[in-house]
């Protein structure tokens, strides 16, 4: 009897902090479905918009619940604002930006993170320097240099870096290379030094210890920022509509604006529209989750 007396106050004692360990966790539960909610309301609200017709909306209001549901509006947005076309586009300057920046981003991250020399903590605060700076101030300037870069017309119909794909993935890749080489750079230096050390003593070059043994070690990371970059490139509205003037060229983010109207805006139409911008970012972070979160979580355990 002593023995069991003396061990329950033991078993109540942990119950104890077990309980008051639980609780701890109630206000970030609290928070994150806060925000939470936060984020998936106007998603939600969009999506029930654009499954309603504008006929029930203008009847009932758009904060009403009667009417009838369906995907009329996804149709008629898709043939309207002709989606398949402008998602080739969008196509051609995501994957090619995406591609670029990761390997810039990599060769510059290999080298302030594994190679010792005295310009490393300089060339990345430049490069992380980079983002700080608005793109609107950039504007101007780079429509003047590219417009003035000669090209012959069988490879631009301007004569000139405007109206191409080219001046649009240059951008893009240049204003995300500092983001990534900072997270890049972070990543490799967690890597042990004795990999590309054991891989000098047996004569491995600075391309081999880079392309065989950091990069394929980087895949987390490269997944994570790949994700990232996707969604950011693909959503990308300003610069496509300053270097592009052609309509048949630009991507889907400017789509939508074949969607409104002269005189009066099909907002439930719109909203459709929206709805089929989401969808391929939506299907890359589906498949890429795992590897995104790993991204992400790496170095959370470490020490």
């Amino acid at each position: 009897m002593s023995v069991i007396a003396r061990t329950l106050p033991v078993q109540n004692s942990k119950t104890g902090q077990a309980s008051k360990g639980g609780k701890r966790h109630y206000g970030t539960h609290i928070f994150l479905m806060v925000m939470a909610a936060m984020w998936l309301t106007p998603l939600g609200w969009s999506l029930y918009t654009a499954l309603r017709p504008k006929a029930d909306t203008d009847k009932y209001g758009y904060f009403s619940v009667g009417g009838s549901f369906g995907f009329e509006n996804f149709v008629q947005a898709w043939n309207q604002g002709g989606f398949s076309k402008y998602f080739l586009n969008s196509v051609l300057i995501t994957v090619p930006a995406v591609l670029l920046t990761l390997l810039f981003a990599s060769m510059m991250a290999f080298a302030v993170s594994r190679v010792s020399w005295k310009f490393n903590i300089t060339l990345l605060i430049m490069f992380t320097a980079g983002n700080l700076l608005p793109p609107q101030v950039l504007a101007a300037p780079l429509f003047e240099m590219f417009k003035h870069v000669s090209l012959p017309y069988s490879f631009s119909d301007s004569g000139n870096l405007l109206n191409t794909y080219i001046a649009v993935i240059a951008v893009d890749t240049a204003f995300q290379i500092g983001f990534c080489t900072f997270v890049l750079s972070n990543y490799m230096k967690a890597l042990s030094a004795d990999l590309t050390e054991a891989a000098l003593v047996d004569g491995a070059g600075i391309w081999r210890q880079y392309w065989n043994i950091i990069l394929p070690l980087c895949r987390p990371a490269l997944a994570a920022l790949g994700t990232l970059e996707v969604i950011f490139i693909y959503n990308d509205f300003f610069w496509p509509l300053l270097f592009i003037q052609s309509g048949d060229r630009l991507p889907i983010t400017t789509a939508i604006n074949n969607l409104q109207g002269q005189f009066l805006s099909n907002y439930n139409l719109i909203a459709a529209g929206a709805m089929i911008t989401l969808i391929p970012t939506l299907l890359i972070y589906l498949v890429l989750q795992r590897q995104f979160v790993a991204g992400l979580t790496l170095g959370s355990s470490k020490g």
